[in-house]
Order: C-alpha cells, then structure tokens, then sequence
C-alpha cells in the first residue's frame, strides 16, 4: 500500500501548506433546479482586454495541460479594471461533459474561513474570549489547559494532526463513505504526543478547527452547519453555500463536477465525487460556487461580519516558515492576497482578495492530484496572477515539495 502523505490529508492549503500551508444548514436542497449557465456578473470575453484575456487563456491552458487537471473554473474580477470568468476542461473525464462556471464544488479548507468567523463573532459578543484555555470548552484535549482558542486558530496549539495519524488515512481510504464523528476524528490525533508548546510552531492541523467546531456548539448549543448557516451564510447572503452535515452529509447539489484523486490505498486514481466529507466537518467539509466565493473573499478579507478590532486581530498574520506566507486566524496573507484555499480528494479551491487593487480571485478545479509537489490550485492562481497582478503574485515564493 502506497503510504498517503500526511500532508495531502491536511485538506490543505497552499504551498504546502496543505501542508501550509490544504446541518440543516443546507441553503440549497440536493434536487435544487440546475441554475443558468454563466449567471455570474456579466463579464466579457475581454473583460481585462483582449491582450490579457487571451495571455490569461494561455495560462491556464497551459497549467491544465502540464498538471494534468480535468476541469477549472476561473473568476478574477479588478475594480476599475474589469473581470475575467473562464470554465475549461471537462466536469467528467467519462461523458467529457465540459467545465462550467456555475458549479457547486467541494472547498476543502476554504471552511476554516467560515468556521473561524463563526468562533468571532462569539468573541464579538462577548461569550468567549479567544485566549480562553479549549479545556474550558472541551475536554480531553492534551494540555488542553494551556491551548487557548487563539493557538487553535493561528495553528499553533502544538497537538498532532488527526489527519497525519496513519491509521486514520487507512480507515477513511478503505471505506470513503463511512461517516465520522469529530470525537473520533480527534482520537486519531490523541494517541499521540503533542509535538510541541503552545504558541511555539506553526503546524497547520484540522484538529484545530474541529475543536473550534466544537467550542462553537458548546456556547451556542446548536450544531456548527446551522449556526455558519444562520450566523455567517444568511448574513453574507450566500445562498449556494452549504456545509453538510449530519442526515444531508452526503449532500451534494446539482450541477457539480466530478472529483479525481490518487489519495487511495493503492495510489489508482479514483472517482471521489460521493466520498463521505465528515471526516473534514468544520474544518473542510463545505461547498460552494464561483459567485458566492467572490463575495465571500471580500468580506472575510474586510471584515464585514465583525468588529474592526475583532477583524484586525484575525488579520494579524505570522511567519508559517514557508517564504512568503504568513498565517493569523483561520486566514492566510501571500503576495498581498488575503484568503485561504482548500483541498480535499477530488476537489482543490482558491478565494483570495487583494485589498491594494480590490481585486478578488477565485480558483475551482476538480482533482488534487499533485504535479511536481505542488497544489494544481496553486499553479493556476500563481499563474493567473502573475499575468493580471505581476506585483501581487500569489504564493511567488513557494518552495518544490
């Protein structure tokens, strides 16, 4: 059996970084009508000029090509500028039914944005305060009494990664439908020793942000889904966005891609599209669209949900240790680019925006199959942003894993 990197099950992020660094609340049913084609803002086959559109064109064709990703959906959208929106590649590698801009995706990680400005807006209102100690909140966590919600957010609690503990990557690889409670998922990561202090490392782990799920219900004592769905996702008014969760787990809303990825116990790419995604509950089980994703870079990144002061604490960002990325709470900052990413099988996301020309850029694709070591999210934002944004390019500095 191939060993799956710990890495790849870190439903990750962006250099590494997934290894950096990868409910009812259901705002769309699973028989939700097929929506129009091309319903975001109207956008031009030009939009950015011809010039750049079709060096942009190139860019991502030539990305698909050499990472050998199925389909991508790309939106770039610059004030005063204007927009790009593209879908190429196939949505299934069977039918070759073409890539679409209006799909629903799997957005792996990009979930920690919600589930972090959920915690927030608790610290907002004065429920909690986020260097309370999780044991407060949740017991049995390993020095639990000395993690405060801060460490667990800015990923620097110390505790071993649930997804890094090997029998947990062979018990979800076996049987990628099964459903997984959180206390089970943070077992996997209990029987190990912490690997470092608090505060000390960074270490980007989901046992973090499924403790994070977990403070969530205890003080508001509602599920996570309905509480991002009723706290983050009505206000936000993002109505193509779900996290599923308990009987509507399997959920997953038409029109979506089909999902290709080699994390299997043999190493065979597999379908993964119906895999099971409790296993990354608040820490990356949720689905969006391109739409709803613009919006959400620009409030997540502004702070739209939140106090100024709340919101300056999440955007203070430290070194992760991978050049020229730095992370706060539940976000990272690269290139000027504020947002986060997402892996999870099958599935790879970007929503980021950059405040210094209110530009906002997302990244949908249907596989995470890595190419020469790096996230095919990554090559395609680093791509498209070295064209359109040359001073701003996103993740420029990332390391060859």
């Amino acid at each position: 059996m191939r060993r799956i990197p710990s890495r790849r099950l870190l439903a990750a992020v962006l250099l590494m970084v997934a290894s950096v660094l990868a409910a009812p609340a259901t705002a769309v049913s699973a028989g939700a009508a097929a929506r129009p084609e091309n319903r975001q803002d109207a956008c031009s086959a030009d939009g950015l000029g011809r010039g750049v559109a079709a060096r942009l064109d190139k860019a991502v064709a030539d990305v698909r090509r050499t990472a050998g990703i199925p389909g991508v959906a790309v939106g770039l959208w610059i004030q005063g500028k204007g927009c790009y929106v593209r879908a190429t590649g196939v949505a299934d590698t069977v039918t070759r039914e073409p890539m679409r801009t209006d799909f629903f995706s799997r957005i792996g990680s990009e979930t920690k944005t919600f589930t972090v400005t959920a915690l927030l807006q608790l610290v907002d209102e004065g429920r909690i305060r986020l260097d309370d100690p999780v044991a407060r909140y949740v017991h049995g966590v390993p020095n639990g009494r000395h993690i405060t919600l801060r460490h667990l957010a800015e990923m620097r609690s110390g505790l071993f990664p649930y997804s890094a503990d090997a029998d947990f990557a062979h018990d979800l690889l076996s049987d990628p439908t099964r459903s997984f409670t959180p206390r089970e998922l943070l077992a996997y990561g209990y029987k190990h020793d912490n690997t470092s202090a608090p505060g000390k490392v960074f270490v980007y782990n989901n046992s973090n942000l499924v403790l994070l799920g977990l403070v969530v219900e205890k003080v508001t004592g509602h599920h996570i889904a309905d509480v991002i769905d009723h706290r983050v996702l009505r206000p936000a008014r993002l109505d193509h966005t779900l996290f599923p969760d308990g009987p509507n787990v399997r959920e997953f809303p038409e029109p979506h891609a089909h999902g290709y990825t080699n994390q299997t116990l043999t190493g065979a790419v597999a379908d993964s599209t119906d895999w099971n995604p409790s296993w990354a509950w608040s820490a990356g089980a949720m689905i969006s669209d391109l739409r709803d994703l613009r919006s959400w870079a620009r409030t997540v990144a502004t702070g739209t949900l939140l106090s100024p002061e709340t919101q300056k604490q999440r955007l203070k960002t430290l070194p992760t240790g991978f050049p020229g990325l730095s992370y706060g709470l539940g976000i990272f900052e690269t290139g000027g680019w504020i947002g986060h990413n997402g892996s999870i099988p099958g599935y790879e996301s970007v929503t980021v925006y950059l405040p210094a020309q209110k530009a906002t850029l997302v990244v949908l694709l249907n596989t995470d199959i890595t190419s020469g070591g790096q996230e095919p999210s990554t090559l395609v934002a680093r791509a498209v942003t070295g064209i359109a944004t040359p001073d701003h390019v996103y993740d420029g500095q990332a390391p060859t894993r």
